[in-house]
């Protein structure tokens, strides 16, 4: 069973590879779901290590309905990631009623041509999960990662078997909450792959800042936040 690990950092990434993990989806910001790792964070991972890497394209948080410019931001960092050698790319695009955006998908995967591509979570908000993991085939994804729908791939463990049963070229990646503890029955289940992230909280300060840096009212899946034009000009009305 291929064993991926989803790598937050340099470190994550080596100690994935320490463990044994065959392979890696490099990303940042593991507590909304994964964004595009910095150039930095991509030359140092390829740099320190061996087993092969899957990067993941997603430009912010939030929904996977993107404008112009964030798809245009997009398809450079796949080009990127083309140029620098990376072995696969995870990404897509979603409508915002859930329906597959094939035409913007397509494009994504025809830009990642010669390097593996996996369909991420976004698949988790589809509205019909065979008939989107059938239109993935035809695009030619290689590996489409789930929870099954449901919060943990256990508890949505009956979608995703069927899913496996109906695949015909793509494999299913059962992903979110998988761990040594349950591992074993997707194994059992007849899952060729697993997606994991293997992370246990390491404490850097030895005392509690005074004030967070964390904002729990930025986070919000039915949308983004944008800076305002008039909300700016307010503010320099009031200074210039």
């Amino acid at each position: 069973m291929l064993v991926e690990v989803c790598a937050n950092s340099l470190e994550s990434a080596m100690n994935a590879e320490k463990a044994g993990a065959d392979r890696i989806e490099l990303c940042s910001e593991l507590a909304v779901g994964g964004i595009t790792p910095s150039y930095g964070l991509l030359k140092s991972v390829k740099e320190n290590i061996g087993i092969p890497v899957h990067v993941l394209i997603r430009p912010r948080s939030g929904d996977f309905s993107y404008t112009d410019g964030e798809f245009n931001s997009m398809k450079q960092n796949i080009a990127l990631c083309v140029e620098m050698g990376f072995d696969g790319i995870v990404s897509g695009v979603l409508h915002t009623d859930f329906r597959l955006d094939v035409g913007r998908t397509k494009e994504l995967v025809e830009l990642s041509e010669g390097l593996k591509f996996t369909f991420h979570r976004a698949f988790d908000w589809v509205l019909d999960p065979l008939q989107t993991m059938k239109q993935l085939e035809g695009l030619g994804v290689d590996y489409m990662l789930s929870s099954g729908q449901e919060k943990s791939a256990l508890e949505g463990i009956a979608l995703l078997s069927r899913l496996n049963d109906e695949a015909a070229s793509c494999a299913v990646m059962p992903g979110g909450g998988v761990n040594a503890g349950n591992v074993h029955k997707f194994k059992d289940s007849g899952f060729k792959v697993v997606h994991l992230s293997g992370t246990c909280f390491e404490p850097k300060l030895k005392v509690v800042p005074k004030v967070s840096m964390n904002a729990a009212s930025f986070l919000q899946d039915q949308g983004v936040f944008v800076s305002n034009v008039e909300a700016i000009r307010k503010v320099l009305k009031e200074v210039k």
